[in-house]
This record gives C-alpha cells, sequence and structure tokens, in this order.
C-alpha cells in the first residue's frame, strides 16, 4: 500500500517528513495524511515521489513493505524490479546507475547461472581479479 511505502522509504532514507516534503513541494501535513493512509498523492507528486526515491510508480504503489525494509548492508543494494522489453533491453534504475556510475555506452558483463539468475559486471572484473590476489 502506497501509505505504508511512503513512510518505509522515507525512513530507509533517514530524512524528516518535513525535508520530504520540502523536496515534494508540500507540507509536512500532507506528507503526514499520505503515510497514514489518510489521503494519497495524485500521479504528478507519487511520480515525484518514485524518482526522489529511485523507484517506479509501480513500486512506489505496490512493492510489499517486507521487500523495503530489507535490512542494507555497507555496499550491497536492492534496487526493486525491472522489466525485460520486447527486445531484450532492461531499464537501470537511476540511483543503481548513480552508484555504479553507469553511463549511456559503458559496456557491461552478463553472466548466467541456472541456478542463481543473471548478473551484471563491470567488463574489467575478471581482468582485475588476479591482481586482488597478488597483492594478498
Amino acid at each position: 500500500m502506497i501509505s505504508k511505502n511512503i513512510a518505509i522509504l522515507r525512513k530507509r532514507e533517514n530524512i524528516s517528513q518535513e525535508k520530504l516534503a520540502e523536496e515534494i513541494g508540500v507540507s509536512r501535513q500532507t506528507i503526514a495524511k499520505w503515510e497514514a493512509g489518510e489521503s494519497v498523492p495524485d500521479v504528478i507528486y507519487s511520480s515525484q515521489l518514485a524518482d526522489f526515491f529511485d523507484v517506479s510508480l509501480d513500486e512506489l504503489v505496490h512493492l510489499e513493505s517486507n521487500l523495503l525494509t530489507t535490512p542494507s548492508i555497507k555496499g550491497k543494494y536492492i534496487f526493486g524490479t525491472v522489466t525485460v522489453g520486447e527486445r531484450g533491453e532492461i531499464h537501470l534504475p537511476p540511483r543503481a546507475r548513480n552508484i555504479f556510475q553507469i553511463k549511456a555506452g559503458d559496456q557491461l558483463l552478463l553472466l548466467g547461472d541456472e541456478n542463481q539468475g543473471l548478473a551484471l559486471l563491470d567488463p574489467n572484473f575478471f581482468l582485475e581479479t588476479p591482481k586482488y590476489f597478488s597483492e594478498k
């Protein structure tokens, strides 16, 4: 439910209702009402919230709160789900692109394991691995 998700995402980002209200352009009372389920943000504010929290609109509205409250481990992230387009393309969330400094035109190494799934890596990962172990 969107009210729970707004509260969980705000707390996960460790910001106050007042700070979120400033960022979105509403009053602190409006944020409090959204989080309490007394009202819901319109589509424009929902879009701004999704952008602010780096989630899709669908995730903001429907994502199960247990996925949002997964404890964070330094350097480990859950960016949410992505959809595969008709031609196989995926859209990486802006937060993931920013954290890993991925820009348009960058190349990524795609690995697959039938039991574990898919992973994207920096193509230099395997070039740097021997260097890492030789320094130890």
